[in-house]
């Protein structure tokens, strides 16, 4: 996962696919262009070839994270080294929307970069619309005794945390599994978390939080700490891994009681405000109205 090679390898073929569009006049004064990873050099390459191409585009760029926290693998690596902090300013004013997924993500940008009253930036959810049909939910009385850790293997999701929660002497009846361990295909990935009870992170990174989302539109409940975008995108039922002994409780709590519907309301929270890309397609939209 994150093979800093081979993103890089996908980012440019994505880059040599545009300038071949570009070239044969396939894209279009007018036309959008949504990077969904902002942290992309290509949108340069873009920039240059509409400007010196004569033909305007309106771009886009989803940010998930930078040098500007010191918890992802960029601001733990790298830091605050120079070129990676004007990179960054470049991408963000090369694109002429900006969009981060939650405020906790813009209170961290902001500390870095002065964002607050730059006009590109924006909030929207990510255009994720298809996760809750892609990934059916399983009810809880079908549910096995599995607690799943969704996350990449990296010290900012503390799977050390996971692992301590694993040899709790009250837990000894589930099943604990890492998913990046278990080297699945997609398919089986969902199928591991409808099986799954609970799906558990003790991140110290997260400016989102796509594998809990997706846990919970498969029926595992979450169980997070009240961090991050965490804070702003749970219920307090489920903001209980601040410590190892917390989560332990509040699975022990849980496991009595049917969570189905709970966690179909919590779904249908982070559908409607953090995994529905509304805002990005009504600008999208605007551009037609003008």
């Amino acid at each position: 996962f994150l093979n800093f090679g081979g993103t890089n390898m996908y980012k440019a073929t994505q880059t040599h696919r545009l300038a071949e569009l570009f070239t044969r006049g396939e894209i279009k004064a007018g036309d959008h262009i949504l990077f969904t990873d902002a942290w992309h050099p290509g949108i340069i390459n873009v920039k240059y070839m509409s400007e010196l191409l004569n033909i305007p585009v309106v771009t886009h760029g989803l940010w998930h994270a930078g040098s500007y926290d010191p918890n992802d693998f960029l601001g733990r690596l790298v830091g605050d080294k120079p070129w990676i902090r004007h990179a960054e300013q470049a991408f963000i004013g090369a694109f002429d929307h900006n969009w981060l997924a939650t405020a906790a993500h813009f209170d961290l940008m902001r500390k870095t970069y002065d964002i607050m009253h730059n006009p590109t930036f924006d909030r929207t959810g990510w255009p994720m619309e298809y996760t809750k049909s892609l990934i059916a939910s399983r009810p809880w009385a079908e549910k096995e005794n599995i607690i799943v850790f969704p996350h990449r293997i990296a010290p900012e999701k503390r799977l050390d945390l996971f692992q301590r929660l694993a040899k709790h002497p009250d837990l000894q009846h589930y099943q604990f599994c890492v998913a990046m361990e278990m080297n699945l295909s997609k398919k089986e990935y969902h199928e591991l978390l409808q099986r799954a009870r609970f799906a558990v992170s003790f991140a110290d990174q997260e400016t989102l939080g796509i594998s809990m989302y997706e846990s919970a539109c498969a029926g595992a409940c979450p169980i997070v700490p009240n961090r991050l975008s965490y804070t702003e995108m749970y219920h307090p039922m489920f903001k209980r891994a601040d410590s190892v002994n917390e989560a332990a409780q509040a699975i022990l709590q849980y496991e009595q009681q049917d969570m189905s519907l709970d966690i179909d309301q919590l779904v249908a929270k982070l559908h409607e405000n953090f995994f529905s890309a509304k805002q990005l397609i009504n600008t999208i939209k605007g551009y037609e109205t003008k």
